[in-house]
């Protein structure tokens, strides 16, 4: 069982049955693999979710991550500041240090950035790759 952080467009690619992705949907549901979250980060998953969506779907999702035994609810205490080219995706990577996940699940090449630095270590890996990992 990993931690992981679903960055936002990681989660709308996973959440839909039809996609190629679902089984780390399902790995969230049934305990295979643990949900890292920040208040944050919810309310970007509201956001976005009711954008390409509606609002039922997205409380109905919304209601999934904070209800499951498997989502992991972290506080961060610092901010590291390190996306540069996206400071709004800092909150997934402040997530993943202060819930010590594993991953950060992501297609966005801003986050390029962390196999640059030494600290804080943290590991990013594109959907196809933890899908063969499950």
């Amino acid at each position: 069982m990993a931690r992981l952080v679903l960055d936002t467009n990681s989660l709308i690619q996973c959440i839909s049955r039809r996609s190629p992705y679902h089984e780390l949907w399902v790995s969230f549901l049934d305990g295979r693999n643990n949900l890292c979250v920040t208040t944050e980060i919810l309310n970007e998953y509201a956001e976005i979710l009711e954008r390409k969506t509606n609002s039922y779907f997205s409380s109905l999702a919304l209601e999934v991550i904070v209800n499951n035994r498997h989502t992991i609810f972290a506080t961060p205490y610092y901010k590291f500041r390190v996306i540069t080219n996206d400071p709004d995706d800092d909150k997934f990577v402040d997530c993943a240090i202060a819930s010590n996940a594993k991953y950060i699940v992501t297609e966005d090449s801003h986050y390029n950035i962390l196999k640059q630095l030494d600290f804080p270590k943290i590991e990013i890996i594109k959907l196809d790759d933890i899908i063969r990992l499950i």
